[in-house]
C-alpha cells in the first residue's frame, strides 16, 4: 500500500472532518500494520457534505498548500430566520415573514462579487487567542472574531423558491458561506443562515471524482 497520497472524499453530512481523518487513519494504520500519518487540507462543517482532500504519510507536508486553494459550492440560505451559529445546528430565531422578489434577490446577491470584507462565524475553527473560536463559544463567550478581505469570484442563483434561496458561489480559500447567508439576509432585511452546504469542486478537483468515506 501506497503510504503517500492525496485522496479524494465525499464527505457525508453528521460527521466532523476530523471524523473523516479518524476513520481514513483507522484503516490505513490497519492494513499497513503501523499508525500512518493523515490530514486534511480545509475544514467542512458537521451538517455540510462534499469535497474534502485527504493527505496522508510525506503528502501531509503539502497541506497548506491544498488548503490556500479556491472552491465552489452549492448551498441553500433559508430566509426568515436566523441561527446562533449560522446553520440548521443553532438556535434559530424568527426574524421576518417579508418575501423578497427575485429582482431584490439577485440585487443582493450583486452585492456580494468580488472582494468583499467578511466576519468568520464565532462558531468556527479560527484560533482567537490559541484556542478555537467555537469552543470559546460553546462555553457561552462573547467571540469576536476579526474581518478579513475575500473574494467571490462568481456567485450565481441555481434557484429561488421562498424562504429557500439556492446558489452556487466560487470563493477563495477563507470564506465562510455562513457569513455569506447571515449577510445577504441582512441586506434582504429577512435574515438568513445556511441550511444546507455541498462543496463540490477544490481548484481543479472535482466532488465527481471523490470516494465515499465507507468506499
Amino acid at each position: 500500500m501506497n503510504e503517500d497520497q492525496v485522496l479524494l472524499i465525499d464527505k457525508p453530512a453528521g460527521i466532523t472532518s476530523f471524523g473523516v481523518v479518524a476513520r481514513v487513519r483507522r484503516r490505513m494504520s490497519e492494513v499497513a500494520g503501523h499508525k500512518v500519518k493523515v490530514g486534511h487540507t480545509g475544514t467542512l462543517d458537521p451538517f455540510a457534505t462534499g469535497l474534502m482532500i485527504i493527505v496522508t504519510g510525506k503528502e501531509c507536508r503539502n497541506a497548506g498548500n491544498y488548503s490556500k486553494l479556491d472552491k465552489v459550492y452549492e448551498a441553500t440560505f433559508r430566509l426568515g430566520q436566523t441561527s446562533s451559529t449560522g446553520d440548521p445546528e443553532g438556535e434559530i430565531t424568527e426574524v421576518s415573514e417579508e418575501q423578497p422578489g427575485l429582482a431584490q434577490i439577485e440585487d443582493a446577491l450583486a452585492q456580494f462579487r468580488g472582494e468583499i470584507t467578511q466576519r468568520p462565524p464565532a462558531f468556527s475553527a479560527i484560533k482567537i487567542n490559541g484556542q478555537r473560536a467555537y469552543k470559546l463559544a460553546r462555553q457561552g463567550e462573547v467571540v469576536i472574531v476579526p474581518e478579513r478581505q475575500v473574494t467571490v469570484f462568481s456567485l450565481d442563483l441555481i434557484d429561488y423558491s421562498y424562504p429557500e434561496l439556492r446558489v452556487r458561489a466560487h470563493v477563495s480559500s477563507g470564506t465562510y458561506i455562513r457569513s455569506l447567508a447571515e449577510d445577504i439576509g441582512k441586506v434582504l432585511g429577512t435574515g438568513a443562515y445556511c441550511s444546507e452546504l455541498r462543496r463540490t469542486e477544490i481548484s481543479e478537483w472535482s466532488v465527481k471524482d471523490a470516494e465515499a468515506i465507507e468506499k
